[in-house]
């Protein structure tokens, strides 16, 4: 027989091990075991934490990319949520803000408003309140628009006042609004009285002059003029009432070469950011107060009858001398 026909290969049980069954009921067997040892006697303990030992670095490994997932998904939400409260806390200063600008304009339009009627008790001329709008278009004038017209009874020449004095004058009127020509307006002339030495002048206004100033012409170098005099409105040219404070003197040039002094005045009311302004109507269209009559004299007393010496009463006299005379003789008679 031939070699080659012989068969060399293992028999099945050493070619194939244990069936599958013997291998699950081994391994249950172990499994079994080994959970009964750990349980009672812990016996696994000591090769569970050698076996942790081991694989913690390569766990550490493992847990890096999702620690840092998630550090990097808190960091975008705490960059969102800082975010809103940045817009939040912008947008609440920004309100604190406007609501402090508004506290301050209403403390300053209250201070204008006490300072405006404390000036209307003093002036016994009718007048009204009214609200500056805006600034003239006008480049070349100084000029303000008010929201009261000709249907609220404005009349051009009206002088207009601030809390601090005298603002300007009415120039245009029209149905719902006016223009003010303010003091400082190259046009406007205002005449004036110092207040300590009693002298009148004009003022003049004068726009170029340190953003604006009043300028009192025509008063000789040695008029007594000083620094800090107040000017108040004359009252004579029949459009400002008297005694209305106007400027105050800030500098006096006496030269040599010229027998007029230059003297420049501040004017005391707000030129630049006046809101709320009262408008007088002028003297000119104020009707005088009623002269009262003179007291009626009082009737002559009616005369008493007289009696005579015989007991009868004497005849009525028609007149008080004619009571008076009657009289007399009686009482003569009837004295002892």
């Amino acid at each position: 027989m031939p070699l080659e026909t012989l068969d060399r290969t293992p028999p099945p049980f050493f070619k194939q091990g244990p069936s599958a069954l013997s291998q699950l009921v081994l391994l249950s067997a172990l499994a079994l075991f080994l959970m009964v040892a750990d349980a009672r006697f812990h016996l696994v303990q000591p090769l569970r934490a050698a076996i942790a030992t081991v694989l913690y670095p390569a766990q550490w490994l493992a847990l890096q990319p999702v620690q840092a997932a998630r550090e990097f998904g808190g960091y975008l939400t705490d960059l969102k949520t800082a975010r809103k409260t940045e817009e939040a806390v912008r947008r609440k200063l920004v309100e604190q803000s406007q609501r402090a600008g508004q506290v301050e304009q209403l403390l300053l339009e209250n201070a204008r408003l006490r300072g405006l009627l404390a000036l209307r008790e003093r002036i016994q001329v009718p007048s009204q309140a009214a609200q500056v709008l805006y600034d003239a278009t006008d480049p070349y004038s100084r000029r303000v628009v008010i929201d009261k017209g000709q249907l609220q009874g404005i009349a051009p020449g009206s002088p207009v006042l601030d809390g601090e004095g005298v603002l300007g004058q009415v120039t245009q009127v029209y149905p719902f609004v006016s223009e003010v020509t303010l003091l400082i307006d190259r046009d406007q002339v205002i005449p004036v009285v110092n207040t300590r030495t009693g002298t009148r002048g004009v003022a003049f206004g004068d726009p170029t002059a340190q953003g604006g100033l009043l300028e009192l012409r025509y008063m000789p170098t040695g008029e007594d003029v000083k620094e800090g005099d107040l000017l108040s409105t004359s009252g004579i040219d029949g459009v400002y009432p008297p005694g209305l404070p106007v400027a105050r003197v800030v500098s006096v040039d006496r030269q040599g070469d010229s027998s007029f002094a230059r003297i420049l005045c501040q004017p005391l009311a707000q030129l630049q950011g006046a809101t709320q302004v009262m408008v007088l109507t002028p003297m000119a269209q104020v009707a005088p107060p009623p002269i009262a009559a003179a007291p009626a004299a009082p009737p002559a007393a009616a005369a008493q009858p007289v009696t005579k010496a015989d007991g009868k009463p004497a005849a009525k006299a028609a007149g008080k001398s004619g009571a008076a005379s009657a009289a007399r003789p009686a009482n003569r008679r009837s004295a002892p």
